[in-house]
């Protein structure tokens, strides 16, 4: 059987996006890791999936999977681009689209030269929220967590967007220890469903620095999720103001938080790269 795929990309965080709603297809999570494979697959850091909503209120469903094959909460990047794909083939005629996710919904807007804003929800920092064992919610310090690891200790911020992000402070973001630490950190067993790690640079008031590995995938070029969580810990430390610039590997986002109870809002690029068909 071959399934038709659309390769796409957001500050180089890539996707390929598959229409479940025009294919009758189901992917197990051992076909997704190998389409996912750069040598022998496609190539991607998520599986991005169109569906049926099953929320009244939605417009599609959304869903995310990574190189391992399990299933992510969210994905910022992965938002924009699903957002552009379903108008640009014709999907819907919306500009603006409501998509269910396993917690709830986000909204996103399409803007010009391939621009997407998202309503990315108001990030979490309650730890009875959290997948975090009761030791290290014995170890918090208002909102960080200090844990000892092999690659060495960490101070994390711990921030949800839906999904679970810890955020790591550091002096130079291009220095941090992101593979050793960053794989350390997601293997600790204070986190039962692992984490995105962040390790974000406060530059000034309006820009951050950041690189993030994320969990099933590993260091990615962007981390849309990420940067709002960095955000949303950078502002609760006063360090930054309600506009920030957001600079990844792969470019800038940009983001507006008015801060604890409202919606953090994301916009950044997306791109087209191609369109296949693979055989499964």
């Amino acid at each position: 059987m071959k399934l038709s795929f659309t390769k796409m990309h957001g500050l180089g965080n890539d996707f390929a996006v598959v229409d479940l709603l025009t294919q009758r297809v189901k992917l197990s999570p051992a076909q997704i890791a190998a389409l996912a494979d750069r040598h022998r697959g496609i190539g991607f850091d998520q599986l991005l999936a169109v569906e049926p909503p099953q929320r009244p209120e939605a417009d599609f469903r959304y869903r995310i999977f990574n190189t391992d094959g399990s299933e992510a909460e969210q994905c910022g990047n992965g938002a924009r681009c699903f957002a552009r794909f379903v108008v640009e083939r014709g999907l819907t005629k919306k500009q603006t689209l409501v998509l269910e996710v396993p917690r709830g919904t986000i909204t996103a807007t399409l803007q010009d030269q391939g621009w997407v804003e998202v309503d990315m929800g108001a990030p979490s920092f309650a730890l009875d929220a959290y997948p975090v064992t009761l030791g290290a919610r014995a170890q918090a310090q208002g909102l960080s967590v200090e844990l000892s690891t092999d690659a060495g200790p960490a101070t994390l911020t711990l921030v949800s967007m839906g999904n679970p992000h810890g955020v790591v402070f550091v002096p130079s973001a291009a220095d941090a220890p992101v593979a050793t630490l960053g794989a350390a950190l997601q293997a600790h067993e204070a986190f039962p469903e692992s984490l995105n790690v962040g390790f974000c640079e406060v530059v000034d008031r309006k820009r951050l620095r950041l690189r993030v590995y994320e969990r099933g995938v590993g260091e990615t070029q962007a981390c849309g999720s990420g940067a709002c969580a960095a955000v949303a810990a950078a502002r609760e430390q006063g360090w930054v103001g309600d506009e920030v610039t957001v600079t990844l590997p792969g470019g800038d986002l940009r983001l507006r938080w008015q801060g604890p109870g409202t919606p953090l809002m994301m916009a950044g690029p997306t791109a087209f790269v191609y369109e296949g068909q693979v055989r499964i």
